[in-house]
């Protein structure tokens, strides 16, 4: 068979929808279907932001997979083609989500619990105190948080009485969402085909970045050395270490590709050198930098990770997130009611000339990287009685391409390598508007393509590799660049240099709003949660759940280890005028740019901590307040 009679499939399974696409040689979808499936919000948060629930039905998650083949299968044969010639299949999938099963029976033993999930915060606190913690990221390249799969999985270990069980008899599988689906889509416990890819692995913190194999100072650390079975970490293009969709209209067909959704976005827009780079505009952004055959340790509040691992030599990348980008649009429209059209974002921004002095830093939840500030509140500086909606829009576009410049500078002092082009794709991506302010910012060329599946494409071409539909990646030069749109920095660099000061100006002055209007923030997060929420006590944050998790024991708070007593209100003044002793010295973060190099570890955690305790008996003060 020739390859351009050859076809590959595509399993694109997100957060919130999962998708199957079928290309061609030419990288062009022919076929594709899509479902949306159940969010489950065991306990959205309430008013605690600080510890969301999310949750996903893992045989849901394998069941929309199989309703999108047979139908993009189905849209296929009735267009004309035979579904013979799908002769491979990749899978590119939502990162850190952790399904945990019985390796026995095959069964899952609890939700998955969502990259996006905060409820083992309690616990990232107590392993930062561990001897050992300072040491992680330097071997597995992620800093401690609930973004990774580790605090994931010992939450359930803590309370799911399941999960547990199946620890201590030895039968508790773990995998990410990768892994989950290729040992279901072969039929599950009989064929046992029990394996990740690299770019999925390495976001669980059980993974030495360098080796790609299991590290046993991680897996101690977190102690589950040898106590749970863990999937063979295989390259992400491999023709036989996924097996072969064991039923339905593809029964047979061999999976031969794995990315992580990030890492697959970067391989469908060709990333494969080193200094190019991608960014995907969604209602975040996640911006990946191929830095080449080695990994680099971030010293500027970046992540390192893999990018892709194809015939098992590993390419890594650094990555940088956006916590608001898509959602800031959302924001203008569904909060201050601007438009009725997400789309109609940019023809309010260029209804003005410019942002009219209007600097917007949507720091919703804080800012994410490369500043990392968690007590930021959005904040719109320069407003005047001229001010119109035409200048808040670009401001609010223009926010995520000044993130995403401050992240891009991050990534070149991190790998010494300078920025040769930055590949867009995302909702945000396709306005005009938008991608010209990155252009002219980052004073290199954007480049939008035509077909912006890219995620998809990059799985892929994962499969295809392996397939022989692509030999290498030369021959993957053209692919999805006909059609593109490429936009020239328009403004000299020492413009960009002056607007990019304005903003890093609006960073610094948008910090040390947590707090301030607590009432404020509880009543509009049970507004927009919509969820009916259960009374809390402030001096127990024991949370009810619903049916979905009634196995789950309550939370416990870490408020025992910050204050013995709370039967005193000069206790807790003793406690906080300690802390406002600290001398100024010892109080980090002044660099709004987080150049971490010359911070000290110890005074870091030592802020953080403060934060936290702060955070814990303001709480105690309402209660007494309320009490009296």
């Amino acid at each position: 068979m020739q390859p351009s009679e050859i076809f590959v499939g595509s399993i694109d399974q997100g957060t919130t929808s999962t998708r199957f696409l079928i290309f061609d040689r030419d990288g062009e979808p022919v076929a594709s279907h899509q479902v949306e499936f159940t969010q489950i919000y065991p306990n959205p948060g309430g008013i605690h932001l600080e510890t969301r629930w999310h949750e996903h039905d893992p045989l849901e998650l394998v069941s929309s997979v199989e309703t999108c083949i047979e139908e993009a299968v189905r849209q296929f044969e009735t267009n004309g083609y035979n579904r013979a010639s799908i002769k491979g299949i990749g899978i590119t999938n939502q990162r850190e989500t952790t399904v945990v099963w019985d390796h026995e029976t095959g069964e899952p033993l609890h939700n998955a619990i969502v990259w996006t999930d905060t409820r083992s915060q309690s616990i990232v606190n107590e392993l930062k105190q561990k001897p050992g913690a300072s040491k992680l990221q330097s071997i597995c390249g992620l800093p401690l948080s609930t973004y990774s799969s580790a605090t994931k999985l010992l939450w359930m270990l803590a309370h799911v009485q399941k999960v547990k069980e199946a620890f201590d008899r030895g039968t508790l599988a773990f995998g990410t969402v990768d892994s989950w689906l290729v040992y279901r889509l072969n039929g599950g416990v009989g064929a046992n085909v029990f394996v990740s890819d690299s770019t999925n692995a390495s976001r669980t913190m059980f993974v030495n970045l360098e080796s790609l194999q299991y590290d046993d100072t991680l897996l101690d650390f977190f102690g589950i050395k040898g106590k749970i079975h863990l999937p063979a970490i295989v390259s992400s293009s491999d023709a036989h270490a996924y097996g072969a969709i064991a039923s339905g209209v593809l029964s047979g067909v061999p999976i031969m590709g794995c990315l992580g959704d990030q890492s697959s976005a970067l391989v469908g827009q060709k990333g494969f050198s080193p200094g190019m780079a991608k960014n995907t505009y969604g209602t975040g952004c996640f911006l990946l930098y191929n830095v080449g055959d080695k990994p680099v340790i971030s010293t500027h509040g970046l992540l390192a990770t893999v990018a892709y691992d194809f015939g098992g030599k590993a390419v890594y990348a650094l990555e940088g997130s956006i916590a608001v980008a898509g959602s800031g649009i959302k924001f203008l429209q569904e909060n201050l009611t601007f438009f009725e059209n997400a789309k109609e974002v940019n023809d309010l921004a260029l209804s003005v000339k410019n942002n009219g002095g209007c600097v917007f830093v949507t720091a919703f939840s804080g800012l994410f990287a490369p500043y990392w500030i968690d007590d930021a509140k959005g904040t719109i500086f320069g407003i005047t009685q001229y001010t119109q909606k035409g200048h808040i829009a670009r401001a609010t576009l223009e926010a995520t391409c000044f993130q995403t410049k401050a992240i891009l500078d991050a990534m070149e002092k991190d790998s010494g390598k300078a920025l040769s082009e930055l590949a867009v794709d995302g909702g945000m991506s396709n306005s005009d508007l938008a991608m010209q302010t990155q252009a002219n910012l980052i004073s290199i060329p954007v480049y939008r393509p035509k077909m912006r599946e890219t995620t998809a494409l990059g799985a892929a071409i994962a499969a295809g590799l392996a397939v022989g539909l692509w030999r290498n990646f030369a021959e993957l030069r053209d692919i999805n660049r006909s059609g593109g749109a490429v936009f020239e920095p328009q403004i000299t660099r020492e413009e960009s240099a002056s607007k990019f000061g304005e903003w890093e100006k609006a960073v610094r002055m948008c910090k040390g709003w947590i707090g301030a209007n607590q009432d404020n923030r509880e009543e509009t997060t049970a507004a927009n949660d919509n969820h009916e929420m259960k009374p809390n006590s402030a001096l127990s944050i024991n949370r009810d759940h619903n049916a979905a998790t009634n196995s789950i024991k309550p939370q416990e708070s870490l408020i025992s280890d910050v204050i013995a007593t709370t039967d005193s209100i000069q206790g807790m003044t003793q406690v906080k005028n300690a802390l406002t002793e600290i001398p100024p010295s010892k109080r980090p973060w002044t660099s709004v740019s987080a150049d971490l190099e010359d911070a000290d570890e110890e005074d870091l955690l030592l802020e953080l901590r403060k934060v936290e305790i702060l955070q814990k008996l303001k709480k105690l003060r309402k209660f007494k307040l309320n009490y009296y």
